[in-house]
């Protein structure tokens, strides 16, 4: 089953109801969101529109740290999930998304790619505080 984005469901702005003239089509075809969990890398290649792909990273165990004071990037493993502040039910599964605070031997660091989005893990150390 898929995600529909179109919007003859809606109603009108004057509050009235929008009657479907049209059936659904694939161009407003979603997807379900990727959820990338802690473990043996996996990624998943999805055909988009006009031809494009979209690399999604279904689960990761090492991710790319800067160090913003000496600008080095390191590839180091995933220790574990501390917080994700995008959902609650995401923090408590482990679920890594944009934003979200893991713990690596660099020290505590927060992702700032999309994972599900573009297939990669890349984080930035935060200082402790």
């Amino acid at each position: 089953m898929a995600v529909w984005h179109g919007d003859l469901h809606k109603r009108k702005p004057t509050g009235g109801r929008r009657r479907p003239y049209r059936k659904k089509r694939k161009y407003e075809m979603g997807s379900f969101p990727t959820e990338t969990i802690l473990g043996e890398t996996k990624r998943k290649i999805d055909r988009r529109r006009g031809g494009n792909l979209k690399v999604r990273l279904l689960s990761a165990s090492q991710v790319n740290v800067s160090d913003p004071k000496t600008g080095r990037t390191e590839t180091v493993k995933i220790l574990r999930v501390l917080k994700n502040p995008a959902n609650k039910d995401y923090d408590r599964r482990g679920v890594i998304t944009k934003g979200t605070i893991i713990e690596t031997p660099l020290g505590t660091a927060r992702i700032t790619s999309r994972p599900g989005q573009n297939g990669v893990l890349n984080a930035v150390l935060i200082e402790p505080s």
